[in-house]
């Protein structure tokens, strides 16, 4: 029998530790030992446990899960040894040896520095809304340092005393959400305490900080799509109203985690819009926001209903949005996006999966999946196919389909700041 593979374990491993420091934080704000900052619980702890570091330093994760083991194993010997006391010395000795066994892992690796948000997470939703908001005061506060994409040349980049980070690093942006937002309020200092970032805290709210955080979201992976053909770091469907027909508006957030979501950039006539299809949910972003009226029968007539949705898209996709018309994305059933079809493209390639897991696809996985369920998207490829710019094959291995297939074999596993997404 096999080893489960090394994500299960350390999914697992993550989570395990994730909960336990947010059990931590929950018992220490009830007992009143650490109390509100920013309207969330402050951490109380200068450090926190890496698991970022973690996620990409498997020998390290292996150490503490070992460890963790060895605890156990201890905590059991002792539970035994407290009842059965004729065998009382043997059970002690089997728990401290496995203590002594244990292969501990240095505190220097394992931990690393925590602000009080540390574990704050943001209230926002991600939303279109937000990430117009967060636009214009990164444009105030941030774009002359960090550059209007993020890469940090801005013109006053070359003055400072440090070069200001890029945005577009998956490094960067997997640091804890609420970490970002300490970082923004209370500014960044270098080993010597000199100033390297000036707070803002004075100056804007903290709604409008978490909005800034949304917008280097999107800003980040629309400057990675623009230069490495990739989104650095896995990006949410933006939440906005939707409007369908005549029935009551509702959030595209309700979609997340039911079904795929197919975006299209759509500026035409009602005769061009888009064919329904089975195998996900469409949306259309139009410049105006309006909804459609005289929609033809089997066409996407869901709207989103916001000016803000189509520079959202826009900017994440690193696309002008004078050039925006017909670009076509894909989300998967958990909400992520992950690809992306430029106007004017003929049929969806592998190259427009801008979001994987980092994992090729082969035997076991998508090609896997695909002996199982082709026959049903070939199925659903013939009743319905047609996004503006963007056709589908009846070949149930045509693009489309194939990322698909790829999509459901490998789902997202995103660890920002130590925290399972």
């Amino acid at each position: 029998m096999s080893a489960p593979p090394p994500q299960a374990w350390l999914n697992a491993l993550l989570a395990l530790l994730q909960q336990a420091q947010l059990t931590l934080l929950q018992a220490w704000h009830a007992l009143g030992w650490t109390g509100d900052l920013h309207g969330q619980p402050a951490w109380p702890f200068a450090q926190r446990i890496a698991g970022e570091t973690l996620w990409i330093d498997l020998g390290l994760a292996r150490q503490l899960a070992l460890t963790l083991v060895a605890i156990a194993i201890a905590l059991a010997c002792l539970g035994i040894a407290a009842f059965w006391r004729r065998r009382r010395m043997a059970w002690l000795g089997v728990g401290a040896l496995a203590l002594v066994l244990a292969p501990w892992p240095a505190p220097a690796l394992l931990l690393t520095p925590a602000a009080p948000t540390s574990f704050h997470t943001s209230p926002t939703g991600f939303a279109v809304r937000t990430i117009a908001e967060g636009a214009s005061i990164y444009r105030q506060h941030c774009a002359a340092c960090h550059g209007d994409d993020g890469r940090g040349e801005g013109p006053r980049s070359a003055s400072l005393s440090r070069w200001p980070p890029t945005f577009a690093s998956p490094l960067l942006a997997r640091r804890a959400e609420g970490e970002l937002f300490w970082h923004i309020v209370a500014g960044m200092r270098d080993a010597q305490g000199h100033a390297t970032m000036p707070a803002f805290g004075s100056q804007i709210g903290d709604d409008q900080a978490w909005a800034v955080i949304d917008y280097l979201k999107t800003l980040a992976a629309g400057t990675g799509a623009a230069t490495q053909g990739n989104w650095p770091i896995p990006l949410r469907l933006p939440d906005v109203a939707v409007r369908c027909g005549r029935e009551l508006p509702q959030r595209l957030a309700d979609w997340r985690g039911r079904q795929r979501v197919r975006v299209v950039a759509f500026d035409g006539a009602p005769a061009a819009l888009p064919l329904e299809d089975p195998r996900y949910r469409t949306l259309l972003v139009t410049r105006d926001g309006a909804p459609l009226a005289n929609v033809p029968p089997f066409r996407a007539g869901c709207v989103a209903a916001s000016t803000e949705a189509w520079p959202a898209f826009a900017r994440l996709s690193g696309i002008d949005a004078a050039q925006l018309p017909g670009t076509a994305w894909l989300a998967d059933r958990d909400g992520w996006l992950r690809a992306r079809a430029l106007p004017g493209q003929a049929a969806w390639r592998d190259a427009d999966l801008l979001c994987t897991t980092g994992q090729p696809a082969g035997q076991g996985t998508a090609e896997g999946a695909a002996e199982g369920t082709a026959k049903g998207m070939a199925e659903g490829t013939a009743k319905a196919r047609g996004v503006q710019g963007v056709s589908n094959a009846t070949n149930p291995a045509d693009g489309l389909t194939a990322l698909l297939l790829r999509m459901d074999a490998e789902p997202v596993r995103f660890v920002q700041g130590g925290f399972i997404h």
